[in-house]
Parts: C-alpha cells; sequence; structure tokens
C-alpha cells in the first residue's frame, strides 16, 4: 500500500499505514542517534563529562525551537526530549563504563 498525504487520507487503513510508516523511519533516526551516542562514549575521556546537563538544556531548547518551527506543541517535544535524552545518557554511561572496563583490561 503507497502512503497517503494526512490531508489526503479518508480511512483509518490510510491514517495508520501513514503512521506505521513514520514510526520506522523515526526509530531508524534513533537508532542512527544512539551510534553517536555511542561514539561520545569512546571520545570522551573522563565519565564526569557524560553527564553535560549545558549540553542536555540545549538539545531540548533546539527540539523547541524546531517544533515551533513545524507548529508542534513546544512542552509536548519538551516532554519527549527530556525522556530521550536521560535516556541517552543512561545509554552512554553503559556505552562508557564498558569501553573502559575494556581499556582496563587491555592494559593489565
Amino acid at each position: 500500500m503507497s502512503i497517503v498525504d494526512p490531508e489526503a487520507c479518508t480511512s483509518m487503513t490510510e491514517i495508520r499505514a501513514g503512521i506505521d510508516a513514520l514510526d520506522r523511519e523515526i526509530v531508524a533516526l534513533l537508532a542512527a542517534r544512539m551510534r553517536y551516542i555511542e561514539a561520545a562514549a569512546r571520545v570522551k575521556t573522563a565519565r564526569v563529562a557524560v553527564r553535560d546537563e549545558a549540553r542536555k538544556a540545549d538539545v531540548i531548547a533546539k527540539a523547541c525551537a524546531a517544533a515551533d518551527a513545524h507548529g508542534l506543541s513546544r512542552a509536548h517535544v519538551a516532554a519527549i526530549y527530556e525522556l530521550l535524552v536521560e535516556r541517552s545518557i543512561a545509554h552512554e554511561f553503559v556505552k562508557f563504563d564498558e569501553i573502559s572496563k575494556g581499556a582496563n583490561i587491555a592494559a593489565e
């Protein structure tokens, strides 16, 4: 089934197909984002650098500005990005610790 523009949808089947297609794209983008998070874990030299509150605020502010540009609710986007960034930080800590442990084992 081809994807129909939202304004042209006439059935829930078309709407759901469009949402499902977008969800697949969103997940692919999240996977790409996580690869950058893993790269950050590899590049950072200190665990304390993983949590950067100024960067977190900047990322959320940029997402809210993008929300404005697309006519989305800033509050919704801020809430989604709060969760996204916190989960990204948690993932980065795990990856940083795995890399550090591997480096310590190699050094022994």
